[in-house]
């Protein structure tokens, strides 16, 4: 077994795996404890129209997965096939499942993709470019949902965020989480699509700051991906970005919709466009989670942000089958792909074909 290979085995051992089941359904059981409900649960009304919608939330995380297969084979130019596709999203969400939520998958990403026979330099430009579309999804979508529902309803009041030891509304954090990725975004377009190499001298010459100058190495490596995307993408026609962003607005749409369709499983009804907009507002929350995945973290919130729309007594319950559903499915896929993953790609006719570096 060669370093690189003994080195994501140790990354997705057990103890990882654990760490995320035990703080979610901690999580969900002390809310479940605290909330219980009997009277609401004997009032659900389970029909076949109750397990027809469990079942459309069950189509929408296949359709989020396939439409994230599409999304890799359109920026691979189709030289991953769809089944090696499925093994680097289960894998890729594996990753992002046990790390904590701000730091994310990338860097297993970027190993996963380069085993799978994908140069560096076109694995390094497709990472960048599937962030740079997710926030794009969400730049977009936040305008077109405060046009739909308006702001009066789409913030909590409830709730109280620390950053960087300043105390923070719901509003308050979603407006500073919004804002970060708005110029993340403005620097990827701009270092990409206009001046890449004026962009990292840039970066070097904000990190030459006392304050942020121990991040000056980072900024560095950032500044030469942007150059490589930039060599990578540059040119590609707008077919290629529309059916890109396709299979973006596709996957986080059945993604949030999930939701949707617990909702009219166990209440029937609801504000379908509000509770598009929460969760909108709920994912700056979650990306700022210090735990894997958002475990924990994402069970409470989700009582903060949608128990408006659901019985008191059966926000815990529907929360924990959310996360059952969307969550949890891909640290099991994940652990059992992960070991017919590394005897594929590190078999002997692999070796020949090692990525280019």
């Amino acid at each position: 077994m060669d370093s690189q290979q003994k080195k994501i085995l140790d990354f997705f051992r057990f103890r990882r795996i654990a760490i995320p089941i035990i703080l979610g359904l901690g999580a969900a059981t002390y809310l479940l404890i605290r909330n219980f409900d009997v009277e609401a649960l004997r009032e659900v009304n389970w029909t076949p129209r109750s397990f027809f919608y469990i079942f459309l939330s069950l189509v929408l995380m296949v359709v989020r997965d396939v439409a994230y297969m599409y999304r890799l084979r359109v920026l691979t130019d189709g030289q991953l096939s769809w089944r090696r596709s499925f093994d680097v999203i289960m894998l890729w969400e594996f990753a992002s499942a046990v790390t904590p939520s701000i730091i994310g998958g990338s860097a297993i990403a970027l190993y996963i993709i380069n085993r799978e026979g994908i140069s560096m330099g076109r694995t390094t430009a497709i990472v960048l470019i599937t962030a740079f579309l997710d926030e794009l999804f969400y730049i977009l979508m936040v305008p077109t949902l405060v046009l739909l529902v308006g702001t009066e309803n789409l913030f909590t009041s409830g709730g109280e965020y620390v950053l960087m030891d300043t105390r923070f509304g719901t509003q308050g954090i979603f407006v500073i989480g919004y804002i970060f990725i708005l110029i993340l975004t403005t620097i990827i377009i701009y270092g990409v699509f206009i001046n890449p190499r004026g962009t990292k001298w840039v970066l070097l010459n904000v990190f030459r700051l006392p304050i942020i100058r121990r991040w000056r190495y980072k900024a560095a490596q950032t500044g030469d991906e942007i150059i490589i995307t930039s060599r990578e993408m540059k040119g590609k026609p707008a077919k290629f970005w529309l059916k890109a962003f396709a299979g973006t607005f596709f996957s986080w749409t059945a993604r949030f919709w999930v939701v949707n369709m617990l909702i009219m499983a166990f209440v029937g009804y609801g504000d379908h466009l509000l509770i598009y907009g929460r969760q909108l507002v709920m994912w700056v929350i979650l990306l700022i989670s210090p735990t894997p995945g958002g475990s924990g973290v994402a069970e409470v919130v989700f009582s903060g942000f949608l128990g408006d729309f659901i019985p008191s007594g059966l926000t815990p319950a529907m929360g924990l089958m959310w996360r059952t559903i969307s969550y949890y499915p891909y640290l099991f896929i994940g652990a059992i792909i992960l070991p017919h993953w590394l005897k594929r790609v590190y078999a002997p006719k692999n070796k020949a074909q090692t990525p280019a570096q």
